[in-house]
């Protein structure tokens, strides 16, 4: 089951297009257009990875919730005993609903995934999370509920695993939670999800927080009062910040993106220096030709211009398609200056080699030109 929903294409064909931001977010994309490459192009070139990575840590706590109503639930179908059960009839009844969806299915909370039904769970999962909050009991773990509310110097919760050391992030429960003592325990206490909801408000919503996001001061609001006043730390109380962040993501950054990625296979540092190339390259190709020509050399010496043309023409033909064509003939992208890695999409494979032939023929139309020009001119002796 996790296999196949971390899985790129989950109906098994191949996409015949572009990915959207919500399949890349989802982890459903492979390189240069997955979700690592939209990591280091908001960190590197949008400068604002911190509106990704609260996503990402939104996405972490609803996993965390799921996970910790999914052991509540085996919990209270195992464990609860007969004369309890009536009192735990209404709780058993809003736990009766799949849970085995992973965070990479998240979108939006207004997002259309094709079905209502994610909507509905989330929705039941959030209702049950506040009327346990309310209840005041936790059959899986009372006493780390008890500890939520401890702001104790001493008391210190698990931050959430990195993305980008981890790897894939893939946020759905497997990896050890440790509690404050640095001991890993299997189950999750809803006081880390009490943590979880603190660290994100605490870490990017308050004002002058360590990377605060911009957001309307509705929102912040809201998110505010609800988690330090109503003491809510359900999925729900975030949803209108996440709503507007992948909104924000999805109309600044993401075009951007897809361009860079997927219309493109060299980073912002390579194509400036194949500029400088290109530029100093075209000019010792015109110094070259022209001092030829006014010194009366003969053709087949002239021919010697051919390399400063041509390798200027491909590094200024690269930098203004933002594209190695060369690179791309043999299936590899920038991730960053230096590092190649293969493309594995087939759509952006496919586009980046027309690309490529379109912008090769560009340059041998070019150089050709250049080179006929200034090999068969007449040469005059000044």
């Amino acid at each position: 089951m996790a296999a196949h929903a971390h899985a790129p294409y989950p109906d098994g064909e191949a996409r015949s297009r572009l990915p959207n931001l919500f399949e890349v977010l989802s982890r459903r994309t492979l390189a240069p257009v997955d979700l690592f490459s939209f990591y280091i192009y908001m960190r590197d070139v949008q400068r604002s990875v911190d509106y990704l990575d609260f996503w990402l840590d939104v996405s972490q706590h609803m996993s965390l919730c799921r996970h910790y109503v999914r052991e509540l639930r085996r919990s209270v179908l195992i464990s609860t005993p007969d004369l309890e059960k009536a009192e735990s009839k209404r709780s058993s009844q809003i736990l009766s609903y799949p849970l085995d969806r992973t965070s990479s299915e998240q979108g939006p909370s207004g997002y259309q995934t094709g079905t209502n039904e994610r909507m509905s769970n989330d929705q039941r999962l959030s209702a049950f999370l506040r009327y346990e909050n309310g209840s005041k009991h936790s059959p899986h773990n009372s006493e780390g509920t008890n500890k939520s509310h401890d702001n104790t110097p001493g008391s210190e919760h698990p931050p959430r695993p990195s993305f980008m050391t981890t790897g894939t992030g893939n946020g759905n429960g497997s990896s050890p939670i440790h509690n404050s003592n640095g001991s890993p325990q299997n189950n999750v206490a809803r006081a880390d999800i009490r943590a979880s909801a603190e660290k994100i408000l605490y870490t990017y919503l308050l004002p002058g927080a360590e990377r605060e996001i911009i957001l309307p001061q509705s929102i912040l609001n809201e998110i505010t009062e609800a988690i330090e006043r109503e003491g809510r730390d359900d999925p729900e109380v975030f949803d209108a910040a996440k709503d507007y962040v992948f909104q924000a993501m999805e109309r600044d950054a993401f075009p951007g993106f897809l361009r860079a990625k997927a219309l493109g296979n060299i980073v912002h540092p390579s194509m400036l220096l194949r500029l400088i190339i290109g530029l100093v390259a075209m000019f010792a190709g015109f110094w070259a030709a022209f001092v030829l020509i006014f010194l009366n050399k003969s053709s087949a010496t002239r021919c010697w211009v051919i390399l400063p043309f041509t390798v200027g023409v491909y590094s200024l033909a690269s930098h203004q398609y933002m594209l190695d064509p060369v690179l791309a003939l043999v299936g590899y992208s920038e991730y960053t200056f230096g590092s190649l890695h293969r493309v594995k999409e087939p759509f952006v494979r496919t586009l980046l080699n027309k690309r490529a032939l379109m912008c090769l023929s560009w340059i041998v139309v070019v150089d050709a030109a250049l080179c006929c020009l200034f090999i068969f001119v007449p040469s005059i002796r000044l």
